[in-house]
């Protein structure tokens, strides 16, 4: 948000179903409860549709004032403390250490003649950008962000090399924040030019053939207070021409009669027509416009000006558009579209939709290199271009792939593949033959052999069937014993695929079960699986979330009390409902960067672009589905919540603190066991791109920390001796 981008009414409890219904149950008297900060109410109360909400944590909500800033110093203790008083910590995060210290490479792409790929070295806080004119060549460092903060927490936020391959724009970001910076570097001699463009945020960057600037998409300069949590509205598409001040760049295309909308920018590969996509919000429907940039003064017109479909931009034959899209195909296809006659009547099908997702699709070698996901696994067909099937790309197992990035005339591509006991391995594609080789395949020390991972189909609460991953070491007893950690998202079209992570290995190597589910809301199975976790139906995603959990207590993979639960962002939404509705089903908890109070998420900074999927308390049947499943507004005083441990970062922009801080405090306050309730504060980092290396091993070590002594798991110190 991959965007790879959400009271207590006791009279609404009643209209939940039963897998909402929060469980009543007698806490165990074992053990002593936590003393926590003290956290102040205020008399805040806000009136929607009829009914009254109080707000009591509403100050939490400044992040910037000295109250604030003393609770998170304050909750930051208690959460260090907890954490350093458990033994197994070091020793996970040195088994962290050496997993994660493995090369890992990004999908080499080509272009102005030269090959550029990033590199991280192992424990690097920050990949490093290298080019080469050959295959053959040594690789030349172009840009290393790991020498622009000492602590590592500016990051490269994107990256679009001019078509002639003299110039690299760069955008950079400061302690994981949204906004991003942009610069200009001339690649043969690795200097920065003086351009410098600032206020960019969810843009892309699309050169002009001649190399002479690039199209970018940016918001005005907010205030200095509203910088972190201020709205963003009102994006606007600019041209900036090289070696000149950002103060002269040109406004192509902005909408001051519709400010929710956004642009990204295209430029087709002949460098004739600029193609740039309006989008609204995060719904994956989009208006497309284009403008002939071979002839001076002419107007942007649209092509597709309807909010009705998702449509990605291929390729093109002059005047004639290839778009991958979803209209009237939920599960996607290929069309071509000849601007002339731009009428939907006469749009050709290229590759008509078939049974698995189609989610990518490229021209390369006169022919279209399709990937599509088959019950959430990678498959990839070549196609000539009227669609018929050439060959399928043979792939080494269950896994994901991406790259496949190039220009129609290329016989080569790349492309990854990874795997959850795969670390990512780049492979080089011969188009001609069909045949892959190994590019670069990492070194990571453990033994793939000892791990297994299997698809299990499972049926959620209105019989919806539903997949899942489960990833062990091998040979585990089904006994109820295993501890368990059930990972999710379900929303904004994204798909959960089979990945490699160091961090994850460590959990199986410490015994622990990793299990991701494939919730509606997600990609997975088109549009149609998208819309039926969204808005009214979002109670959908989390019956796929519970129905999962308890498929793996009835079939003895674990059980209530071995079991936790984890997700970020939407996933934190996620985790945060699933612990409120059933809080007898989970050992344990662990909401991260969650959007956790849905009656005011739309308030802040990109946080109305996520109306699409959750809606707006602002409508009223809105409003009544949303207050039945907000994690902050359903939870009960003295019900039995597992072990949790909320986590946040001081500049996330995109999700900003006060979902936690508010969840965090009012969850505190209404635990009635000794199970901990804890906060844990990052400074200097965001919503999660570009974080530090030293950064993610230390969250990791403090998650998985947390949950041996939260599951009680019998031999977490194992961990040291792998």
């Amino acid at each position: 948000m991959h965007m790879r981008h959400a009271a207590l009414v006791a009279s609404l409890f009643a209209a939940f179903g039963a897998h909402a219904q929060v469980t009543t149950q007698t806490c165990p008297a074992a053990g002593t409860a936590m003393t926590y900060p003290v956290t102040k109410k205020v008399e805040q109360k806000d009136t929607y549709h009829g009914t009254t909400i109080a707000d009591p944590y509403r100050w939490l909500e400044d992040a910037n004032s000295a109250d604030t800033k003393d609770w998170v110093d304050a909750q930051n203790k208690v959460t260090q403390s907890y954490l350093s008083q458990i033994p197994e910590r070091e020793a996970i995060k040195q088994r962290l250490t050496k997993l994660w210290n493995y090369e890992r490479y990004s999908v080499p792409y080509k272009e102005g003649g030269r090959y550029f790929y990033s590199r991280n070295d192992g424990l690097q806080n920050q990949s490093v950008l290298f080019t080469m004119k050959s295959l053959a060549d040594t690789p030349r460092m172009l840009l290393d962000p790991n020498t622009l903060a000492a602590d590592g927490t500016v990051a490269l936020a994107g990256m679009a090399v001019s078509p002639n391959g003299q110039y690299l724009a760069y955008g950079t970001a400061a302690s994981g924040s949204d906004w991003n910076e942009w610069k200009v570097r001339d690649i043969d001699s690795g200097k920065d030019l003086d351009d410098h463009l600032k206020w960019v945020k969810f843009s892309a960057t699309a050169w002009t053939r001649d190399g002479k600037g690039f199209f970018y998409s940016r918001y005005d300069a907010p205030e200095e207070s509203a910088k972190l949590a201020g709205i963003n509205y009102f994006q606007k598409l600019y041209y900036h021409k090289i070696g000149t001040p950002q103060s002269a760049d040109t406004l192509v295309y902005d909408r001051p009669d519709e400010k929710e909308w956004g642009f990204r920018a295209q430029v087709s590969d002949d460098g004739k027509y600029l193609l740039i996509t309006a989008t609204k919000g995060t719904a994956p429907k989009y208006r497309i416009f284009y403008k002939d940039l071979s002839k001076p003064g002419t107007k942007v017109l649209p092509l597709i000006d309807a909010f009705e479909a998702s449509y990605s931009f291929i390729d093109n034959d002059g005047p004639v558009f290839y778009f991958k899209t979803d209209r009237k195909a939920p599960r996607g296809r290929v069309i071509a579209i000849d601007t002339r006659k731009p009428t939907e009547t006469a749009w050709n099908e290229v590759i008509a939709e078939g049974e698995q997702t189609l989610v990518g699709a490229n021209m390369l070698n006169n022919q279209i290199v399709a990937e599509y996901l088959a019950d959430a696994r990678s498959l990839v067909k070549v196609v000539d271009r009227k669609g018929k099937l050439v060959r399928e790309i043979a792939l080494p197992g269950i896994g994901s792939v991406s790259g496949f990035n190039g220009k129609r005339g290329d016989t080569e591509t790349f492309y990854s593949f990874t795997g959850f006991t795969n670390p990512t391995t780049i492979y080089r594609l011969d188009l001609k033959s069909g045949a892959s080789t190994v590019f670069r395949q990492p070194k990571v020390d453990f033994d793939p052999s000892g791990f297994e991972t299997r698809q299990q189909f499972y049926t959620s609460r209105d019989g919806t069937r539903v997949p899942m991953f489960i990833v062990s070491k091998k040979g585990i007893r089904l006994d109820g014993s295993n501890p368990t950690y059930l990972y999710g998202y379900g929303g904004f079209n994204i798909s959960m695929t089979p990945g490699f992570s160091p961090a994850n290995l460590a959990w199986m190597e410490m015994g622990g079960v990793y299990v991701v589910a494939n919730l509606r809301g997600g990609g997975e199975y088109g549009e149609k699986w998208h819309e039926a976790g969204t808005k009214l139906q979002k109670q959908n995603v989390f019956d796929d979330f519970i129905g999962a959990a308890e498929w793996l207590v009835a079939n003895k993979v674990t059980s209530p009390a071995k079991l936790a639960i984890g997700g970020g962002s939407n996933g934190g939404l996620l985790v945060g409902a699933a612990m409120t509705q059933r809080p007898d089903l989970f050992g344990a908890a662990i909401p991260q960067v969650g959007v956790l109070d849905m009656l005011r998420f739309h308030k802040f900074t990109i946080g109305w672009a996520w109306t699409s999927d959750y809606g707006s308390a602002d409508n009223a049947d809105e409003f009544k589905a949303l207050v039945k499943y907000s994690p902050l507004h359903n939870l009960k005083a003295g019900a039995c919540y597992p072990a949790t441990m909320i986590t946040t970062a001081d500049h996330d922009d995109r999700v900003v603190p006060a979902h936690s801080f508010k969840f965090a405090a009012a969850a505190q306050a209404a635990q009635g066991s000794a199970a901990p309730i804890l906060i844990r504060i990052d400074v200097k980092a965001g919503h999660g791109a570009g974080k530090p290396t030293t950064k993610q091993i230390e969250e990791v070590a403090d998650r998985w920390g947390f949950l041996s002594r939260a599951l009680r798991m019998s031999e977490p110190g194992k961990v040291a001796a792998q």
